[in-house]
């Protein structure tokens, strides 16, 4: 299939735009999803500044790329986050502001519903991100967690989120929530109440990121199965597990990535354990046709070795569905008499 391959930018922030657009289309990709950070796009620019976007369009054309994505990660991981000091290193000091929890909270989704004008004025249908959560804090019940707390959370993140969703419903742009550890949808069971709460709201969708399913124990592939409509995006990352016990388990141990006493480390595609025959399977089922775009982490290996390995393994791994059946040519309806002739 003729899934462009992509190469997400959010890893490769130190890095200018140019640099790194010269970089993936040497190592053969056909495009970049662009991170809302570094210098590779920048959603009040998009906004202000007439040419601004078709200036990074024409930049990345003249490598031979084309953007059909971009990704606002940090800025939608405050919309409804318990907010610390942790969040002022990822956000930029316009939504910081004076750090009080609720104005950056109101900032945040405001410069997620510019995001959603911004996309629109590059030319591009999907943001990428991630929401926050209310109750992620929450998530070991011990002392043990009032159900109503958890209802009011998912109650909450509705709340911040519709107003966010209808602006990119009125710019014809669609969010797609990377499911991840620390959102309010981290497996399948909150992924369908995060849905459920927004009573399906239309412009929310799917990052579907195979790796952050795997090492919990997800079925991953069936998760496409059951999303399948809300899928928007895909992200190609690997994820080792030691399938043993280990030192510091699924909870990490507050272990840095690529501690070897982890039970479990992200790794550059088609070198952890993630089943991606299965994986392109269940896409092509879903009717996916979108781009395939690389997220490179590995804490183990160089990265520009791995993104330019991960191009080609990606363009390997991807293949067309069937048009008809295999033994079409068997049936005895097709192409013979009632003899047989």
């Amino acid at each position: 299939m003729s899934r462009p391959v992509t190469l997400f930018t959010g890893q490769w922030a130190d890095l200018p735009l140019e640099a790194l657009a010269e970089k993936a289309a040497a190592w053969g990709y056909d495009g970049l999803e662009l991170a809302c950070w570094g210098d590779h796009f920048d959603v009040h620019r998009a906004l202000s500044e007439p040419g601004y976007c078709r200036a990074r369009r024409e930049m990345l054309a003249n490598c031979d790329l084309d953007v059909y994505a971009i990704s606002n990660h940090l800025t939608g991981q405050a919309v409804c986050d318990r907010i610390d000091a942790r969040h002022r290193e990822i956000l930029p000091a316009r939504v910081w502001g004076d750090g009080e929890a609720e104005g950056v909270r109101a900032r945040a989704r405001r410069e997620m519903q510019d995001t959603a004008r911004a996309a629109a004025k590059l030319g591009v249908d999907v943001v990428n991100g991630f929401t926050g959560s209310p109750v992620w804090h929450l998530l070991y019940s011990f002392p043990p967690v009032p159900r109503d707390w958890i209802d009011r959370g998912f109650a909450e993140f509705a709340e911040r989120w519709v107003p966010i969703l209808d602006t990119f419903s009125a710019e014809g742009v669609r969010f797609a929530l990377e499911v991840h550890p620390t959102e309010v949808a981290f497996d399948t069971v909150t992924t369908e109440r995060a849905l459920q709460s927004l009573d399906g709201h239309p412009a929310f969708g799917l990052n579907y990121d195979p790796s952050h399913l795997a090492y919990q124990g997800v079925d991953y592939a069936d998760f496409v199965r059951r999303f399948a409509d809300r899928i928007h995006h895909v992200h190609i990352k690997d994820v080792w597990w030691s399938g043993q016990p280990a030192e510091a388990g699924i909870f990490g141990g507050h272990t840095e990535f690529g501690d070897a006493r982890r039970y479990w480390d992200f790794r550059s595609p088609g070198r952890g354990r993630v089943d991606f025959e299965a994986v392109i399977r269940a896409l092509n089922r879903a009717g996916y046709e979108g781009p395939l775009s690389v997220e490179w982490e590995d804490a183990g290996m160089d990265r520009e070795d791995g993104a330019a390995e991960a191009c080609g393994y990606v363009r390997r791994l991807d293949f067309r569905p069937s048009a008809t059946a295999f033994d079409e040519a068997f049936r005895s309806d097709l192409g013979r008499g009632d003899d047989g002739q």
